[in-house]
């Protein structure tokens, strides 16, 4: 215990074993605002398919459910001689104080486990955070984890922006792309399972089996309607969505994938006044969805995800110079 004493917060090293991808945001969200490094966040499955974790030292352990043979089996190969077994239930993110409570508990625990009291200031979730002014909905298939997370990596969540995604996925492994999209950057990334409001510095995620509608006070709203096509989640559905909802305050940016899913509607919200960027097929795994926005003749900027972070900065910052006008503010659900 001595040796974890005397690390710096940033070289100590935790895992979180949980089966709910909720409950894995919730500990992501926790060992980060520690400063810790997350090594990994996973069901116990997808434990079992990682042998190479027997050979990686890990300070911390938090499990999230029984401690078994399997799991004492990876523990002690990893040489961790600090170990949190079970926990409550994290509650979603549109609770704010609860989610914050929650918050609060699990870091006492580790400051009173770990010896070190300064834990406990370290910053929660903000409660109150700063008010968005644009909507960016991104559309994204095959190739899409890698380009979207490049282009997150170089966007800071301190925007006034909040971030809308549709990616096309496998619905057994749409759990895992919030750990892909969250890994070395400061953006919260979570899959939507409740109606909830749109918030600075987070991602939302799109679900595979139900559909999603945006209105105008800032709420996704979770439907019981499953989506229509054969893409899902309809990514040309959602643009229209939120271009017809938000209108000039939507920048809409398609990156790599099959198909031509989110072209479907261009001609019918051109006179809402949203951005329709693209990220250039030469960057993109999969073309032909990036290329299909651009011969609409509607795209009004291509780059890489690098480029396209880069473009969407400046453009808020531009923006948000020249036009003085009421921002959307945050409250509970």
């Amino acid at each position: 215990m001595s040796n974890i004493i005397d690390k710096d917060n940033k070289d100590i090293k935790v895992i979180v074993v949980a089966e709910h991808q909720h409950q894995r945001l919730a500990f992501t969200d926790t060992v980060r605002s520690l400063g810790f490094t997350l090594i990994d966040c996973l069901s116990r499955q997808q434990l079992q398919d990682k042998s190479k974790l027997h050979s990686v030292q890990i300070d911390i352990w938090l499990i999230d459910g029984d401690y078994d043979n399997d799991i004492a089996s990876f523990i002690t190969a990893s040489q961790s001689i600090t170990v949190l077994v079970g926990f409550s239930p994290a509650p979603y993110l549109n609770e704010m104080q609860h989610y914050a409570k929650w918050q609060r508990k699990l870091k006492r625990k580790l400051a009173k486990l770990l010896n070190k009291p300064a834990l406990l200031d370290s910053p929660l979730i903000d409660n109150n955070p700063a008010p968005w002014r644009y909507v960016v909905f991104l559309g994204a298939s095959m190739g899409g984890p890698h380009a979207v997370k490049t282009f997150l990596d170089n966007l800071s969540p301190t925007l006034p922006i909040c971030i809308l995604l549709a990616h096309h996925f496998n619905q057994n492994m749409i759990e895992t792309l919030p750990r892909i999209l969250n890994r070395h950057n400061n953006w919260r990334c979570q899959v939507i399972t409740t109606t909830q409001r749109l918030r600075t510095g987070h991602c939302l995620i799109a679900p595979i089996d139900r559909q999603i509608v945006c209105d105008s006070d800032g709420r996704v709203i979770l439907t019981e309607q499953t989506w229509s096509g054969e893409y899902k989640p309809g990514i040309g559905q959602l643009l229209q969505n939120t271009s017809d909802v938000y209108g000039s305050d939507l920048v809409s940016i398609i990156f790599s994938g099959m198909g031509k899913d989110g072209s479907q509607y261009l001609d019918l919200i051109q006179g809402n006044n949203s951005q329709l960027w693209a990220q250039n097929p030469s960057t993109s795994v999969c073309p032909s969805q990036p290329q299909a926005i651009i011969d609409s003749g509607h795209c009004q900027f291509i780059g890489s995800p690098e480029l396209l972070a880069q473009k969407l900065t400046n453009y808020i910052s531009e923006m948000t110079a020249s036009i003085i006008s009421p921002s959307f503010t945050v409250s509970d659900v």
